[in-house]
């Protein structure tokens, strides 16, 4: 009997708060009416899972792959009150300490020994080890959705949050990050060692966007840092000691909510999901040619183009089925139907992996995994023919210690005159054809269902 396409559509579908991988990704946490529960990534295994009773979580957010857990208060009937912060231990299942404002607690960032807490107007952090010490306060314009990020690899320092003015960021550095205690045998490569201090002092304000901020996202290095607005349609990538604006993408040319950009570990490209239920890949490379431009770019240095002809287009993107599509239990095939209606509420967050290219074997690849809030766990690979660039971590990596060579500052533009407006509104409706014709689709490997599809709720 062949049950390779039967589809999946629960009557009583996952009902996620929220979901958050840790710094490295390798696992996740999940909150939902019934508690929260650990999960390992991938391959994706239930870890471990507590039932709550008298109240409900809106995050858990994981302190890399320790038995440490922040936890807020959220929902309909909270478990704790919307102005606190617990510090709660898994292992040993008892809370370890709780931290309380005058104020709802918009968002933290992690790492080992620090945590930050976002308010409305400003941010706090603390310093995390036998006991809480509060360290430093930097006042911020107004944060509603609690943005911020940390670096969180070893000896990183960078604090990002936004500034005091709209659109801007501040940049804080705080002690390096100290590296994870190995286990187990001595490993057979030497530890990594502090990289050497910056040339000049790193710049303390970058003025990103002209609307609000939405998201602020930073690779385990800390070297770059992604902003998005409330625009929605640009992705832009700065370097932290300079301050300099290396590149900029364009998601779409339509307004959307970005939740979210994840660097890849090794800084060569970045993962961009929105609203729209598409997860789109940038390629940070110079060198490699991957990300779409316009056919009318060439002419840019001529005429006085609009600025979207010059701009850089995912060069991979997936997206993400409604909760009622038809979902292949095959793990082989992506079964997204040309009819299907995307999902546009459908919430998701998105990381970065490694997984072997042969069973057993030796080299890996990047691949993503998406999280739905509805329960959705896709793992996603680059198709072949768009990826010129190797996906394997051994392959044709940045010089070691430094950041990946990226471009610089794009050209700044004249203002256009009404016939070149004219041909705007033409070029833009090719430029529309050429991507649905070109589009290269991730590859969808497995998917699975988390929540209470294993067993839990």
């Amino acid at each position: 009997m062949n049950l390779a396409r039967h589809s999946i559509t629960p009557a009583n579908p996952v009902q996620v708060f929220d979901t958050q991988f840790d710094a490295d990704c390798h696992i996740f946490t999940t909150s939902t009416p019934a508690g929260f529960a650990i999960y390992q990534t991938w391959p994706l295994k239930l870890l471990r899972k507590r039932e709550l009773t008298g109240g409900t979580l809106a995050a858990v957010v994981p302190c890399h792959t320790s038995s440490l857990l922040f936890l807020l208060g959220g929902g309909r009937s909270p478990l704790y009150p919307p102005n606190k912060v617990i510090l709660w231990d898994d292992v040993a299942g008892v809370e370890v300490a709780e931290l309380e404002f005058r104020e709802r607690v918009g968002g933290i960032a992690c790492r080992r020994g620090w945590l930050a807490v976002a308010l409305r107007r400003r941010v706090i952090v603390f310093e995390v080890e036998d006991t809480v010490v509060r360290k430093a306060e930097y006042d911020t314009c107004d944060n509603p959705r609690g943005i911020l990020a940390m670096a969180t690899g070893a000896y990183a320092t960078l604090l990002a949050i936004p500034g005091r003015q709209m659109g801007h960021v501040q940049l804080v550095h705080l002690l390096p990050c100290r590296p994870p205690v190995p286990f187990g045998p001595p490993p057979s490569v030497p530890p990594s060692k502090p990289p050497p201090p910056p040339s000049k002092h790193p710049v303390s304000i970058i003025a990103a966007h002209e609307s609000p901020l939405t998201t602020l996202s930073a690779p385990p290095s800390g070297r770059l840092l992604a902003t998005t607005s409330s625009r929605g349609t640009l992705v832009r990538i700065w370097d932290t000691v300079s301050g300099k604006l290396l590149r900029e993408f364009r998601r779409g040319s339509d307004k959307a909510e970005i939740y979210g950009v994840a660097f890849r570990p090794d800084e060569k490209e970045v993962s961009v999901w929105s609203d729209k239920g598409t997860v789109h890949v940038f390629s940070l490379v110079s060198s490699g040619a991957l990300n779409r431009q316009s056919s009318l770019s060439p002419l840019a240095p001529f005429l006085p183009l609009p600025k979207y002809f010059d701009s850089e287009w995912s060069y991979a993107q997936y997206r993400i089925p409604a909760q009622a599509a038809h979902i292949s239990l095959s793990s082989t095939s992506s079964v997204r139907s040309s009819n299907t209606d995307l999902a546009a509420d459908e919430k998701c967050v998105v990381g970065w992996i490694k997984v072997p290219t042969e069973p057993g074997g030796t080299i890996s690849e990047y691949q993503l995994i998406a999280l739905t809030y509805s329960g959705g766990w896709y793992r996603l690979s680059f198709p072949v023919k768009a990826s010129q660039s190797p996906h394997s971590p051994a392959g044709n990596s940045p010089v070691a210690g430094s950041p990946p060579k990226v471009s610089s500052l794009p050209r700044q533009r004249t203002s256009s005159v009404s016939s070149v407006t004219s041909l705007s509104d033409k070029g833009k409706g090719k430029e529309r054809d050429k991507e649905r014709k070109e589009s290269r689709d991730l590859i969808l490997q497995e998917y699975r269902k988390y929540g209470r599809w294993d067993g839990w709720g």
